[in-house]
């Protein structure tokens, strides 16, 4: 049995509207979600924004993509998107090579050991959203992603 989100939160007042409520809702629904997630990718020694650019750059393929084409790429967009390829490069998932011929130009490629990595997480992944949606029938689910693309695309940013 689930609870309500006033309950959840423990608010007492009345929402101002419907939207807050939404709103409020799409906010507590991602927070259990990232956490979640954190959660399972834990004992990979990856952090949701990681595995994130890890799958990026797997879609990406050999062509790879240079910082700012990952940055834009990113669920959720950091401030700093070079110290986090820093931080995947020395754990060796991710390699970057300098243009020869414009050297502020690094391309960044996802590694044998980065492919492989995401190759043991895949099946877990997917089974996990699947659980999670379980009670969701497939229409269900694409109006509610309809929904969600539909709210963001009027919104700010």
């Amino acid at each position: 049995m689930f609870a309500r989100l006033k309950e959840e939160i423990r608010m007492s007042a009345p929402f101002a509207g419907v939207e807050e409520e939404v709103s409020l809702n799409l906010l507590r629904t991602a927070a259990v979600l990232e956490h979640a997630i954190a959660e399972s990718l834990k004992p990979f020694g990856l952090t949701p924004t990681q595995y994130n650019v890890l799958r990026i750059l797997r879609g990406a393929g050999e062509r790879g993509l240079c910082r700012n084409e990952v940055g834009e790429r990113m669920l959720t967009p950091v401030p700093d998107a070079t110290r986090l390829l820093d931080r995947l490069e020395d754990a060796g998932l991710v390699e970057r090579h300098r243009d020869s011929e414009d050297r502020r130009f690094v391309t960044a490629r996802i590694t044998g050991k980065g492919r492989a990595l995401l190759a043991k997480l895949d099946v877990p992944v997917r089974g996990m959203h699947e659980r999670w949606y379980a009670h969701m029938s497939g229409a269900d689910l694409r109006t509610l992603a309809s929904l969600l693309e539909d709210a963001r695309a009027r919104m700010p940013g």
